[in-house]
């Protein structure tokens, strides 16, 4: 078990390169639209919001939905672009180190991926249940090869969820995972980051919705493997970065 399930940096990045960062992601977004581009954020298995899954599974949890026929429901409803600027690794991973020694996880982290810029719109943006990653050596990053990978790709064309063609991930698995709350605290209502700590803790502690990040510019790091969910958003819109980062599996 470990000691601390999160840390967090209340209102760590400034107003303003929040706003850049929005105003970035915003126009990529947009720009990817003109172009024919899917912004719709998918989900491994196709659980995203579609014309044949027209129920929203918000935060509920699988024993929640027990009784209900899962094939309606999907699991996110949100837009995505991603970044890959110089500029905002600098001024995020020093926030990552810092937080992955001062909570004493002290993980070897060698690479990170592109960051995930996410927008959840109201009224009903929100991401259901998940993990980013088990973190063990079932949860390796594969090579995918065109053409012999004999796994389908996503509707989109991209790489299915579990493979890359980046050298530096493939073999890796991701051990940190970061959202930065980039919104005015106000701004919206619902939206919260919720963890699921698990079955072995008393019933009312298992989840925690984490409000400290709801300032502007405030940033949690926690381990991939930790179940969360975004709740629905309800009024206004939520915008957040979001970065995992990778190292050689927990043995």
């Amino acid at each position: 078990m470990i000691k601390n399930k999160y840390w967090f940096f209340k209102s760590a990045l400034s107003k303003q390169l929040c706003e850049k960062i929005i105003t970035l992601g915003l126009g990529k977004i947009q720009l990817e639209k003109q172009k024919g581009i899917n912004t719709k954020a998918l989900t491994f298995g196709s659980m995203e919001k579609s014309l044949d899954k027209n129920l929203s599974s918000k935060d509920n949890t699988l024993q929640d939905l027990k009784d209900k026929n899962l094939n309606n429901y999907y699991i996110r409803d949100s837009e995505v672009t991603w970044f890959n600027d110089t500029w905002i690794y600098d001024e995020i991973i020093p926030y990552v180190n810092i937080a992955n020694t001062n909570a004493g996880w002290k993980y070897n982290i060698d690479t990170f991926e592109s960051f995930q810029f996410t927008v959840y719109n109201s009224p009903g943006g929100f991401y259901g249940w998940h993990n980013d990653m088990d973190s063990d050596h079932n949860s390796i990053i594969k090579r995918y090869i065109y053409g012999i990978t004999e796994v389908e790709l996503k509707k989109d064309g991209g790489i299915p969820a579990g493979y890359s063609k980046n050298n530096d991930i493939i073999g890796k698995v991701r051990k940190l995972s970061l959202t930065i709350n980039l919104n005015p605290e106000g701004s919206y209502t619902g939206g919260n980051l919720k963890f699921d700590w698990g079955r072995h803790v008393r019933t009312n502690e298992q989840y925690y919705e984490c409000t400290e990040i709801r300032p502007q510019g405030s940033m949690i790091v926690f381990p991939s493997f930790l179940y969360h969910c975004v709740t629905p958003v309800l009024t206004g819109t939520r915008c957040s970065l979001v970065l995992w980062l990778l190292g050689r599996h927990f043995k």
